[in-house]
């Protein structure tokens, strides 16, 4: 799973609600390996979800939706980018064991970004759900605290699989924690108890260059929002119960 491209670095257009949510985890990918990407505003996203499936440019449903112009791709669902991009940038490891982990780890976060959000708005958060979560919430932040753990995951060092440079796992960790705790204040101190390593590998890469400058971005152009809409509102007023 190392192929590399004949351009490393290529050109891509990321369709994707103007949101530090599901799409933020391919422009953190995207800007880890410096690649230039063009973000279609939220008017074009519409036009191109809206158009008949044999019009796309890959049947979907929902963005994300990545155009790869250089690979002549285009991808939809989370998951699939990703291992997309982890392939073609040399971001998932060599070994079978370490490349199906960052496989797990990614429909891992996946799974996470469908609970914090009552699977896209399907309901809303009340203080009763909320404190019903909790405990699993806790236990995602475990479960990533142990898998770093058994491959060598410092407090001031390591990968999560090992590893000398970070890969599309240790990235999809950034995004996911690091962002929910970011724009989710209230967490953060839940991340550190539960994960501290994971806490301070969050931290370390988005320190690094690509992604402090990927959120200052998206604090000048998303400001506070992360999930939007009134699922968040909701998740916003059951943790400022916390």
């Amino acid at each position: 799973m190392t192929r590399q491209p004949e351009d490393p670095v290529a050109d891509f257009t990321l369709y994707y609600w103007p949101l530090p949510f599901r799409g933020h985890f391919v422009r953190a990918v995207l800007a880890h390996v410096g690649a230039e990407v063009d973000l279609p505003d939220a008017d074009a996203v519409s036009a191109m979800m809206q158009r008949a499936p044999k019009d796309q440019p890959v049947p979907f449903m929902a963005p994300p939706m990545l155009m790869d112009d250089a690979a002549r791709v285009a991808l939809a669902q989370l998951p699939a980018i990703l291992f997309h991009l982890g392939d073609r940038f040399s971001l998932i490891p060599d070994d079978a064991d370490r490349a199906a982990l960052t496989v797990k780890i990614v429909n891992d976060a996946n799974d996470v970004l469908d609970e914090i959000t009552l699977n896209g708005g399907q309901q809303m958060w009340t203080a009763d759900r909320w404190n019903t979560f909790r405990p699993r919430l806790a236990r995602w932040m475990a479960i990533w605290e142990e898998t770093g753990r058994r491959h060598g995951l410092g407090q001031d060092e390591g990968f999560l699989l090992g590893g000398e440079a970070p890969g599309l796992a240790d990235l999809t960790t950034a995004i996911l924690w690091g962002t929910m705790t970011e724009k989710l204040p209230a967490l953060d101190p839940v991340l550190k108890k539960n994960a501290p390593m994971v806490h301070a590998l969050c931290r370390r890469l988005m320190a690094s260059e690509p992604l402090k400058l990927l959120q200052r971005q998206a604090a000048e152009d998303y400001g506070k929002t992360y999930c939007g809409g009134q699922i968040e509102a909701s998740l916003r007023a059951v943790l400022a119960e916390v």
